[in-house]
């Protein structure tokens, strides 16, 4: 790829580029172009779809030339920032795949409480660093899940309740448009953008270089409390939930798992469809202190009885609760589904009886966020969420369960979608849906055809 001088529209915005490698370009029936393309995926069920060209961005000025080329060439364009969409949005038949993981530097101002960091940097990276400067972002669970992707789709991260969805956090962006242009977009600069990249999630029409974001605090107190249940308290566990899920302190994140993982990690690939499934209810808590926690927390002492195993609040490092998280993520083969709900217990529960009764083996396994949202979001394009999160992964690690695996997290989404009120693009099903509002979406359609006339960039692969 040659290298092209950049026109600059305002200060700040210099491509630093003439000590990098020029980003390496591969063209379908390259040597190492099948490598490549499945190295963009964290999902080991790679697509059968084959971008034409795929470019490994080294700098913003590669990825300048790389929307130019595809400009000139009339190719469209698909971004990867972490490879962590489950439906493999990026991988396009034709056209330009887009790779910017190697944009991955970041800055942080303590005394501003703020940071610029690009696309490709992992959230646990970054806030094990922010938290060595007593700052916090909620960033995402899993690790490996890269800032692009993670901010343009919402963003619920680790104490997202208190600090707001992560995208609400996002103050500018930096980006490349259509016509391979480096751009800034604010609340008093092309705006119109910053609104469309906060939510608009993988139908976004241009690459963000570079993420200005607003830091937080560290909390002074970070703990957990797990229980496990026998699958026979799941009705009581559901009743509960919806009982107390709305008065849940927005310092603290309620979740249970249903599957039939035993919950140790070297264990995972022993468990069979006949394994007992299990609930695994877990309570994270961010707050000033140990007693601003404890207070928080006061609502479990409600918590059905019955629990094989309670363990007690304790601190717990950040790096214990991604290897928690990821306990549940190992490299597999993955299809996905969700839903937003508002459903009330009564509802719910024959679908979850029957979820239960049905759960394949590990890594297969359904998450119930308590979301609650406790304020009204900021005008931005990310406008669905709701009381309850419902996801569903199917994950496999033998190739003769892919499709019971695949009918199982398909299949019990199909059957809720009277109780449906949207998805969420974090676990994007890659089928037609609602990720965002129809007011929103008719915004998006707006903006798109005013910014990307020539539809350079793909809409997202659900979009109904």
């Amino acid at each position: 790829m040659a290298t092209i001088p950049v026109d600059h529209a305002r200060d700040g915005l210099a491509v630093a580029h003439s000590s990098l490698v020029v980003g390496q370009a591969l063209v379908r029936g390259d040597a190492d172009y099948e490598a490549a393309r499945r190295d963009t995926m964290w999902n080991e069920n790679v697509p059968d779809r084959f971008p034409e060209r795929i470019v490994q961005a080294n700098s913003i000025h590669d990825v300048v030339s790389a929307m130019r080329a595809a400009k000139a060439a009339g190719q469209q364009v698909a971004v990867r920032s972490g490879g962590h969409s489950w439906s493999g949005n990026h991988v396009r038949d034709g056209g330009l795949l887009l790779d910017v993981s190697r944009l991955n530097t970041f800055t942080i101002d303590e005394k501003s409480m703020t940071a610029v960091a690009e696309p490709g940097l992992g959230g646990s990276q970054f806030v094990a660093e922010l938290m060595k400067h007593d700052l916090f972002f909620p960033v995402g669970h899993c690790r490996g899940v890269a800032l692009g992707g993670y901010l343009l789709q919402g963003g619920f991260g680790f104490n997202g309740r208190a600090l707001g969805i992560a995208c609400s956090n996002v103050t500018a962006i930096d980006y490349i448009d259509a016509d391979g242009e480096l751009r800034h977009a604010s609340e008093t600069e092309n705006s119109d953008m910053l609104w469309a990249a906060r939510g608009a999630g993988p139908g976004f029409f241009g690459v963000v270089v570079r993420f200005h974001l607003r830091l937080f605090r560290k909390p002074k107190f970070i703990g957990n409390v797990a229980t496990q249940y026998p699958i026979e308290r799941l009705e009581e566990l559901v009743r509960w939930m919806d009982r107390v899920g709305s008065h849940v302190p927005p310092q603290v994140e309620l979740q249970f798992v249903i599957s039939r993982n035993p919950s140790f990690p070297p264990a995972v690939r022993k468990a069979t469809r006949t394994s007992p499934v299990r609930i695994e209810l877990a309570a994270t808590v961010m707050a000033a202190s140990r007693a601003e926690a404890k207070a928080a927390m006061s609502f479990l002492s409600s918590r059905p009885k019955g629990a094989r195993i309670r363990t007690p609040l304790l601190p717990t490092p950040m790096s214990t609760m991604f290897s928690a998280v990821m306990q549940h993520y190992p490299d597999a083969k993955w299809e996905t589904d969700n839903l937003w709900t508002n459903a009330t217990a009564d509802e719910l529960l024959p679908h979850l009886m029957r979820i239960a009764d049905t759960v394949p083996p590990p890594p297969a396994h359904m998450l119930w966020l308590n979301w609650a949202p406790t304020a009204e979001l900021p005008d931005m394009a990310f406008t669905v969420q709701d009381r309850t999160f419902l996801s569903f992964y199917g994950g496999w690690f033998d190739n003769a369960d892919a499709e019971e695996t695949t009918a199982w997290s398909r299949g019990n989404v199909a059957a809720m979608q009277s109780l449906s009120t949207g998805v969420q693009y974090a676990d994007d099903p890659g089928r037609p849906s609602r990720g965002v509002s129809e007011s929103a979406k008719a915004r998006l359609d707006e903006l798109r055809a005013q910014h990307d006339p020539d539809g350079r960039f793909h809409r997202w692969i659900g979009e109904s």
